[in-house]
């Protein structure tokens, strides 16, 4: 079994369940405020009519693959056509029960099911207008990522301490969940935490920055039977169901060695064949690995290991549609002069620089701003954001 991934609505113990009872069995408080919050999340039926991005394994059954082989890749972690056609067969052959021409098999059954050859201009095109532009919550920033941070694609942030790519992480966790018709993704986010620097609390006054109004919700649930509670019960209401509304579409895993981050990857592609999610989070992406492997003698072997985890998360990106946003830490680079006023580089050498699709390098500004830089995107001009604020 991989890692599980932890869903921070689970704060909520049983004795404060009792709390907002409106009955002996009646438990509506997350209903009630999701019918009056201001942010109503687009239901998932709206999006039902839309194009399947990927098409599930079982299909392979109707090819005249076994079903105990198909299990066997789920318990592999791959859980689409689509994912299958992104591993090799030498891998697949690694599967523990796949012969060589059980392999050849499947994957002839493969093709037939889903294109993966060449398409037109025109198609590819088409396909780009399938890619989801999440708000990052700035107006600045929006406009210098084009929109937002991009389905399809690996977006890292790299700088200092304290300068603003974990509290753009906090923010993405509500605005992924906004509906698409106010530029959010609509969708769940995942949150690999390397470094221990999610705070679920951080939600609360973002989530009330999009419109989310503590008072309404309270007004909305019956739940004062003793007038000694009400104080406690109305403090508990107006700090706690703005956070679990969002909680609620976040799951959390925290991640202690580099293969543990790595299992933690395998093990979301089942989540993400059931459920919408449109933004996978991972900070920090090179932490681990720096304490995982030391010296030189092992830099090879670690970077290595650490392609490998970058091509899984471009490849969860492609599959599923998501955004992938990881942080990244920097390096003093003795090479950069005397000429050069902050000669800092991002961790993770090349391997790192070639994963990302979009490269953001983040400083310190004036007061509590923050500066972002464009440092390397196929499609976006070198451009900086000077309004960029420390507290989203």
């Amino acid at each position: 079994m991989y890692p599980q991934f932890f869903s921070w609505a689970r704060f909520l113990d049983e004795t404060q369940r009792e709390l907002i009872q409106t009955g002996p069995t009646d438990f509506i408080y997350h209903n009630r405020a999701e019918e009056q919050s201001q942010l109503q999340l687009v239901e998932r039926e709206e999006i039902d009519d839309e194009e399947d991005l990927f098409e599930a394994i079982d299909k392979l059954t109707s090819h005249g693959i076994n079903a105990g082989d198909v299990k066997k890749l789920q318990d592999a972690g791959i859980y689409t056509c689509n994912g299958l056609m992104m591993h090799t067969k030498k891998s697949l052959t690694g599967i523990k029960g796949l012969s060589e021409a059980k392999v050849e098999k499947i994957c002839e059954a493969v093709e037939k099911i889903v294109n993966f050859g060449y398409i037109t201009g025109s198609d590819a095109l088409l396909k780009r207008k399938e890619v989801v532009r999440i708000t990052t919550g700035s107006q600045a920033l929006d406009e210098l990522l084009g929109g937002g941070i991009e389905t399809r694609a690996i977006t890292e942030s790299f700088g200092e301490f304290r300068s603003g790519k974990t509290q753009l992480a906090h923010t993405l966790c509500v605005t992924t969940q906004l509906p698409t018709s106010m530029r959010g993704g609509n969708g769940k986010v995942a949150y690999i935490d390397t470094e221990g620097t999610f705070r679920p609390d951080r939600i609360i006054p973002i989530a009330e920055r999009f419109g989310m109004d503590p008072g309404a919700v309270l007004d909305n649930v019956k739940l004062i039977y003793d007038p000694l509670m009400t104080e406690l019960i109305s403090w508990f209401m107006v700090s706690h169901i703005p956070l679990l509304l969002y909680l609620y579409k976040i799951i959390y895993a925290r991640a202690y060695t580099y293969e543990h981050q790595y299992n933690l990857l395998l093990g979301l592609a089942a989540k993400m064949a059931e459920e919408p999610f449109r933004l996978l989070i991972v900070d920090s992406v090179i932490a681990l690995f720096r304490v995982d492997f030391t010296g030189r003698g092992e830099l090879a072997d670690r970077q290595q290991k650490l392609a490998q985890m970058l091509s899984r998360l471009i490849k969860i990106a492609e599959e599923f549609n998501v955004a992938v946003y990881m942080t990244n830490q920097v390096i003093a680079d003795p090479g950069g002069g005397v000429f050069i006023s902050d000669p800092k580089k991002p961790a993770g050498g090349h391997v790192l620089a070639h994963a990302a699709t979009i490269r953001l390098m983040f400083r310190k500004g004036k007061g509590e701003q923050r500066v972002c830089k464009v440092f390397d995107a196929p499609n976006l001009p070198e451009a900086e954001a000077i309004s960029f604020p420390c507290y989203l």
